[in-house]
């Protein structure tokens, strides 16, 4: 009966959604036998589960939902090459000039461009916005701070000048990592200062305001957002760079894969976001979805908190490993959506070790057995694993779980909305659990830095956007090693540092990881220039 419910309970919101045609939702009532509905012809329309959204502060965002709405919403200074990862191309900066000691980088601003309120875009927003991620010190401040940026210089070490934007350095940093880690990232997306003061409560620099909205400058805008619901983007008319190809893009919250499936199948949507590898599978050949699939740099992994119990224990955080069925799982309930990886170093970045070097482990319950014994846990123990509505976690949780009864190892799993998920895991409410992180630089440094790297492990320092940190994991050793690794000049040696750095990771670290993600989707065939790569989902390129 509380399945009925549930399945009742969709189908009458998804009817009700604004974002459905009557024609769609006669369609959606009747069934699978009912005729196509068709799209509006200037909307880009998508089914995806967007319950993370909290805020649309870049200063605040975590989520790849989120992140992925702003980056079509609000510029930044540079851009990922669409067709080379590792590659940047000019967005908002037209170019940018290098000091020879590599310890300024000066960006030269497009001109004229105006924010959707009217205000004109100047190099003085480009730099406050800059500021106020350092200032409001949320988990996005990590980005700047750890190169150099602090509350007491952050004003002197980036400068606006007369059109153009300078960045001073406190070390020589690698140039193509700073233009990747800073210029490409959600902390240098310009932000309309006049707005965001105007609606300032207390001294928030418009972090309130910007929980329901946004106030930059991009090829859309956020005109609607309805929390659990739907998302409304608009063209920006005034945007100073290429007009986006579709007027409007609609993002219907829908949680459940079947039911993004079925409105996929009768042409409610042009686009589906987390199709299970079952509804892959049966789709492919259809004469009007095609699969589109790109590798992202997301792991799914399980994470432990090591502040006390059997996960403190490196020889438990190892066992753990040989309970993961890579092979098993990456045939079934991964096809499509990911590939076994155990280093914290994605495929395609620098210092990443390959496919074999970087996946070492297999289901062996006897070594983890040994293991366990070794630790003092002969006879097992009791754990919670916690994780989100991402309709894999489930399937890998219950097949870990299994594996981990023939050992003794009691796991009771808990799952929950990702939003309470993520408050959990960041507030370190949690012993184990498993979900997605996802870098923003095709370089070792990115994960290195937030995964293994820990600046501060006291729980009142809340390092929140470290994953390392929510584990209440610390190895000043490793913290050693990934500083010299950054600075390394000479490319083998900071590719040999960097595997030195995984292997012990792999052997002791607070996280098992899994899987490197691929972004899949089911996209209707009458959808043109559908455009991604592991970094970017490009809206305004998207045709009918």
């Amino acid at each position: 009966m509380a399945n009925q419910n549930h399945d009742t309970g969709t189908k009458r919101r998804l009817v009700g959604s604004k974002l459905l045609s009557a024609a769609a939702a006669a369609a959606l009532c009747a069934g699978a036998g009912a005729a196509i509905a068709a799209t509006p012809k200037n909307a880009l329309v998508m089914a995806w589960n967007i319950d993370a959204i909290s805020t649309f502060d870049p200063a605040q965002v975590g989520e790849v939902v989120t992140n992925e709405i702003l980056q079509n919403t609000c510029d930044t200074l540079v851009d990922f090459d669409q067709t080379d990862e590792r590659k940047v191309v000019p967005s908002f900066a037209s170019r940018w000039d290098v000091s020879p000691d590599r310890k300024e980088i000066t960006f030269h601003l497009q001109k004229g461009a105006k924010f959707p309120s009217g205000n004109p875009v100047t190099a003085e927003d480009v730099a406050w916005s800059m500021h106020r991620v350092v200032k409001l010190n949320f988990g996005n401040a990590a980005t700047l701070t750890e190169y150099g940026f602090t509350k007491d210089n952050v004003e002197q070490t980036i400068v606006a000048g007369n059109d153009t934007l300078t960045l001073k350095l406190d070390k020589p940093y690698p140039t193509t990592l700073v233009l990747q880690a800073i210029g490409a990232n959600r902390v240098s997306m310009i932000m309309d200062k006049k707005t965001l003061m105007a609606n300032e409560q207390g001294s928030d620099l418009g972090n309130k305001y910007l929980a329901t909205r946004t106030a930059c400058v991009g090829p859309y805008k956020l005109t609607r957002w309805n929390a659990g619901e739907s998302i409304v983007l608009e063209a920006n008319d005034g945007y100073w760079g290429k007009a986006p190809a579709l007027k409007r893009v609609l993002i219907r919250h829908v949680a459940e894969p079947g039911t993004q499936r079925l409105l996929l199948s009768q042409g409610d949507v042009d686009v589906a976001r987390d199709l299970t590898p079952e509804d892959l599978r049966d789709l492919e050949g259809s004469k009007d979805i095609a699969i589109e699939k790109v590798l992202r740099p997301q792991l799914f992994y399980w994470g432990f908190n090591v502040a006390d119990g059997p996960f403190s224990k490196e020889k438990v955080r190892l066992a753990m490993r040989y309970l993961i069925d890579y092979d098993t799982l990456g045939k079934t309930v991964m096809t499509h959506l990911g590939v076994p990886r155990a280093s914290f170093a994605q495929l395609g970045a620098v210092g990443a070790l390959d496919a074999k070097e970087g996946q070492p482990f297999k289901l062996d319950l006897d070594k983890a057995k040994q293991l366990l014994t070794e630790a003092g846990y002969p006879n097992g123990f009791e754990a919670s694993v916690l994780f989100g509505t991402l309709p894999h976690a489930n399937p890998i949780a219950q097949s870990v779980q299994q594996n981990a009864a023939k050992i003794g190892v009691k796991l009771s799993l808990e799952r929950m909305a990702n939003a309470q998920l993520f408050s959990k895991v960041r507030g370190r409410e949690y012993q184990s659990a498993m979900l997605a992180w996802q870098t923003g630089v095709p370089d070792a440094h990115g994960n290195a830095s937030r995964l293994v790297f820990n600046p501060d492990n006291r729980l009142e320092a809340k390092q929140t956007q470290y994953p390392s940190w929510r584990a209440a994991y610390q190895d000043l050793e490793l913290n050693k090693q990934i500083d010299a690794a950054l600075l390394e000049p000479d490319t083998a040696k900071r590719d040999a540092l960097y595997a030195t750095i995984q292997k012990e990771v792999m052997a002791k670290g607070p996280m098992a990881f899994m899987f490197q993600m691929n972004s899949v989707a089911g996209v209707r065939k009458d959808l043109k220039s559908w455009t991604w790569n592991g970094f970017r989902t490009y809206y305004e390129r998207a045709a009918k």
